[in-house]
This record gives C-alpha cells, structure tokens and sequence, in this order.
C-alpha cells in the first residue's frame, strides 16, 4: 500500500484514524495503541504479508536484547550479538547478490546468485532498532513495554522509508493519553502538508521520472543539452519524490498528533557541502553522527582520524543506499568533497557558520558537485554514468544540440526545469512554512486544489524511490 494510492487516502487513512480517535475518546487508550500496532502491521503486510513475520521476529529479538541490556549485566556481550544479528539480517537481504558477484569477478567462480527480495523498509527498521540498542546500552532507555516498542518500531507513517525516528523523541509522545483524541489544528496542518506532498510525487516526481528515465536509458545517444537535461531532471526527481514522501509521513503523524523528524530543510539552497549534508536527509546524518562518526573517534584524535573517520561513514552512507559500487563511489564522492570543505576553512579559519566566496559562486559549485554526483547515484554502471558525464561535457556537439532543440517540442522540460530550480533555490521547504501555519481559507484552497489535481493525475501507482534503499 503506498500513500499515493486511493485505497490508502480513502479506505485505510479514514479507517485507521476514525477508530483511533474513537477509542481515544472512550478513554480506551490501550486499545488505541493495539489498534495502531495492528494496523500499521496490515499497513506493512499489504505489500507482502510473507515479510510480516520476519519484522515481528526482528522486533521480538531487539526488543528482548534491548532489556537484556537494561538489566546491565553482560551488556556488552548482548549489544555485540544484537547489533551483529541486525547486521547479519540486512547484510543478508541487501548485500548477498553483490557480495555474490563480487566473488565470482575476482575469483573466477560460477556460483549461482539467489534472488532475494528486498523486505520493504529493512534499512530504516534495521536502523531504528540498532540506535535503540546503542541508547540502551548507554543507559539512555526505560523499561518500556512490549506494546509500546512495537509502536515504535512500526508505526505507519515512517515505516517504509523514514525518516529514521528514536525512542528519546517517539516514545514520550506514545505514551501521552492526550494524543489519543483528535486535535483539529493538527489535523488541518496534517491534511495541508499530505496535499503538497501529494503533489509534489505525483504532479512533479512522477512527471519528470518519464523525462530521466527515456535519457538514462539512451545514455549512448546522448547529446549536449540532452545529458544535462538528465543531470538537473534526476536531481529535481529524487528531491521532490523523497521529500515528498518525508513530508506526507510528517503530515500523517501530525493527523495521529505525533511529531515526526524532518528530514529535509532547503538542501539545495546549501552553499558547502558540508551545509548541504546538514539539510538533505537529516535524520540519516543524525544517525551516521551519533553512531558511527562519534563511537569511530569523530575528530577527538587529529585531523587525520576526523578525515577517515569522515570518510568512512561517507562510504558506509552509500553502501546503506544500494547494494554497487555507483553507491559506493557516490558516498566516496561525498566524502571527498566534505574533507576538502573542511580542509578549505581550516585553511581560511572560517568556521563552519561561514562560507567561501561570494554566495552565488558558492552555491554554484556546491549544486553542480551535488548534481554530478547524483549521476552516480542513478546510473546502472560507470559506463553509465560516464557517457553522461562526457556528453555533458562535449562541447563540440553543443551547437549541433542546439540546432536540433526544438524549442516547441522541449518547452514543457525546459519551463518544468526552471521553475523547479527556482522553487528549490528561493521557496522555504513547506515544513518551515508550516511553523506559522494558521488554517485560513488560503491554506484550505492550496489543499483542496493541491489533492483534487494529484487524485486527478494519480492514474498510475508509482513507488517512492526511497523505497529500494
């Protein structure tokens, strides 16, 4: 089931939020958690019930290592076996075929490759559980009950791909009654944010897919304008599909009353890298920081450490994106371009609050890097990639590309990409918005005409890229 489908927006939404607040009312608390547990469970199996029982035996297994832990006696034996059991888990439905094929490469063996389906959301539950056995294991947790871990681990709206949430910042709001009975100025700033959501897959995402898709599959024919009119068509693509999909679970939980982490805060209005990495995806930064970059040493043994240590997370976000070396070579790329940032204002001694040159020549340089490296990110293979990057760049072939655009023909793209750009680089992200949300006919409008054109154009159900990672 995917939140841009009708059985979601008018069958289980209504569904699952009328009995919720209807047992809320009735002060039937307990059973409103049941009945959350439960049916974000269904949420989950409607796609293929088959993996339901491999996410209540992750959570059943977490959730006794994590009281194991609490107990404080041989903890760190039981957070090395937690920890090692979730890596085994996902290690062994995202990386076996990689790992597979890397070994018949290099040593000439002909073993047969399996094909395992990739369990919806297992990077973001995988995730979720292994923070909470970390936090157990500092002594951060309380004995929280089987009922309300399942809550935790499962609640609907971030399930599939995000954002990665922590029980610091969830559970409190589980356990509060209050949130059990309907609050209609969340519901309205719920329903507003879904609707732009909504629109942003399905009007704009979803569009500019069937532009990316026909160039990165002739990627051999590519001209001039045509190869960078698939770099900038993926970087809006992936954009608005991700943070369409992180804001319709932030409005989903404000509809439930429950404050969900945002993910995205303007990233490609950044000018560094490093600044772009604080606004895309935060919650996967959050975590990488808290869980890797920190325990690994962070920048607490020298510069050298920091930049390993920097870089080795950078590659370890892109292994946790896919399972190929385009993902590694992407985290690479990243890693990379955050040591030479930090190595650039270490050099000027500008701290990290300032930035290097003038703002527009800043911004420039951080979108292009960010923008060339997506090509990694999408490509199927390097040879992929680049032949994109060499039609980019083949300036010969500029005026005979430009002698065959057809402005008539191309107007639609050429309009679409600038108007993107242009949303991207000025307009604050709809979360920020939303701050000084107050329900007025204004906003009414800019929800009403926002779903009645997605329902009119949701012909076709599409999955949130996110979804394979």
């Amino acid at each position: 089931m995917l939140f841009n489908s009708y059985e979601f927006i008018f069958l289980y939404l209504p569904i699952v939020l009328v009995i919720y607040f209807f047992l809320g009312s009735r002060k039937k608390y307990e059973f409103a958690t049941t009945w959350l547990v439960l049916s974000s469970i269904f949420f989950y199996g409607y796609w293929d019930c088959r993996y339901v029982s491999l996410l209540l035996a992750s959570i059943c297994f977490n959730y006794i290592i994590g009281r194991m832990i609490e107990r404080k006696s041989r903890k760190r034996i039981f957070l090395i076996i937690g920890l090692a059991v979730n890596i085994l888990l996902l290690g062994y439905y995202k990386y076996t075929g990689f790992f597979m094929e890397q070994i018949n490469a290099t040593m000439g063996t002909d073993m047969i490759i399996p094909h395992i389906v990739l369990p919806l959301g297992i990077s973001f539950f995988t995730f979720t559980q292994s923070a909470y056995l970390i936090d157990a294991y500092r002594g951060e947790t309380t004995g929280y009950s089987f009922k309300t871990y399942c809550l935790f681990v499962t609640v609907f709206p971030h399930l599939i791909a995000g954002p990665i949430i922590y029980h610091k910042d969830m559970i409190p709001q589980f356990m509060n009654k209050a949130n059990c009975h309907i609050n209609y100025d969340n519901m309205a700033m719920g329903l507003a944010l879904f609707s732009v959501g909504l629109f942003k897959k399905i009007v704009i995402a979803d569009n500019i897919s069937i532009w990316v898709n026909s160039i990165f599959n002739h990627y051999d024919q590519l001209n001039f304008l045509e190869a960078w009119a698939g770099a900038l068509g993926y970087t809006f693509q992936l954009y608005f599909d991700f943070s369409a999909y992180s804001e319709m679970a932030i409005a989903l939980g404000l509809m439930l009353n429950l404050r969900l982490p945002v993910n995205f805060n303007s990233p490609y209005q950044a000018l560094s890298i490093i600044d772009f990495w604080r606004r895309w995806h935060m919650t996967l930064g959050t975590w990488v920081k808290s869980y890797l970059y920190i325990p690994m040493g962070g920048n607490r043994h020298g510069e050298f450490a920091k930049m390993r240590n920097l870089f080795v997370s950078m590659l370890i976000i892109g292994l946790w994106h896919g399972a190929g070396w385009t993902f590694i070579f992407w985290g690479g790329m990243h890693g990379l371009l955050l040591m030479i940032n930090h190595q650039d204002r270490k050099s000027t001694r500008l701290n990290s609050s300032h930035i290097l040159g003038p703002k527009p020549i800043c911004w420039a340089l951080t979108f292009f890097s960010v923008m060339l490296a997506w090509i990694f990110f999408r490509a199927d293979s390097f040879a992929q990639a680049l032949q994109i990057i060499h039609s980019m760049f083949d300036f010969q072939d500029i005026y005979i590309a430009a002698a065959n655009w057809r402005v008539e023909k191309n107007a639609v793209n050429v309009w679409s990409a600038i108007a993107g750009l242009g949303i991207l680089i000025w307009l604050p992200n709809p979360i920020i918005m939303l701050r000084k949300f107050k329900a007025n006919w204004i906003w009414y409008a800019i929800t009403l005409i926002a779903l009645l054109i997605s329902l009119y154009q949701m012909n076709t159900y599409t999955e949130f890229l996110y979804f394979q990672f």
